[in-house]
């Protein structure tokens, strides 16, 4: 009984064996080895000099918002920003002015316009010419429709640098208005394309 038993368990052995030469001797196989991926970013920093480039010194993430004082009936303020791409994907950059109603009791949110335009600082001085002054990005929003609605400001290559131009106004201003004050920030904000 043993031999037979020996001889089933050798049977079985060299079918196994045959069965994986015969396996061996038809499969081949190439492979990719290390395959990396690396997501995107769409990373915008403001420039802190507008004179100056992209210098790791002078971008930033914030910036102290302008003081704005003695708005009157008629009033306007043109205030020019760049913004650079550093991330590495073209975006699509869009703003928004973010408040909280606790810092403008008294709805100058209502009567304060703002409208995005190109800038092209060809002469690169960092300041405003108005002959530099571009396309409109949309027509004037209040602070309230900017808040809600956002301005979509174009896109930006990767490592591209663009100039805007804020231009804040307010057609009227009644009397219950004269000596408030209202507290706004502006934002910035890039998607990947």
């Amino acid at each position: 009984m043993k031999k037979i038993f020996y001889i089933y368990v050798c049977i079985v052995l060299l079918s196994v064996i045959s069965l994986g030469i015969v396996l061996a001797a038809f499969t081949y196989k190439n492979k990719y080895i290390g395959s990396t991926f690396t997501i995107g970013s769409a990373v915008i920093k403001l420039l802190q000099d507008l004179s100056i480039g992209p210098d790791t010194s002078n971008l930033t993430d914030e910036l102290p918002g302008p003081l704005f004082d003695n708005i009157s009936e008629g009033w306007k303020y043109e205030y020019p920003i760049k913004i650079f791409n550093s991330g590495t994907t073209r975006i699509n950059l869009s703003s928004r002015a973010n408040y909280t109603t606790a810092n403008d009791p008294d709805n100058l949110r209502d009567i304060i316009y703002v409208e995005v335009f190109e800038w092209n600082d060809s002469n690169y001085n960092g300041l405003y010419d108005s002959e530099e002054k571009g396309a409109s990005f949309g027509a004037p929003k209040t602070i309230l429709r900017w808040k809600n609605d956002g301005i979509d400001m174009g896109q930006m290559d990767s490592a591209q640098t663009s100039g805007f131009l804020l231009t804040f106004s307010t057609p009227s201003v009644t009397d219950t208005k004269q000596g408030k004050s209202g507290l706004f920030d502006f934002e910035f904000n890039s998607l990947s394309l």
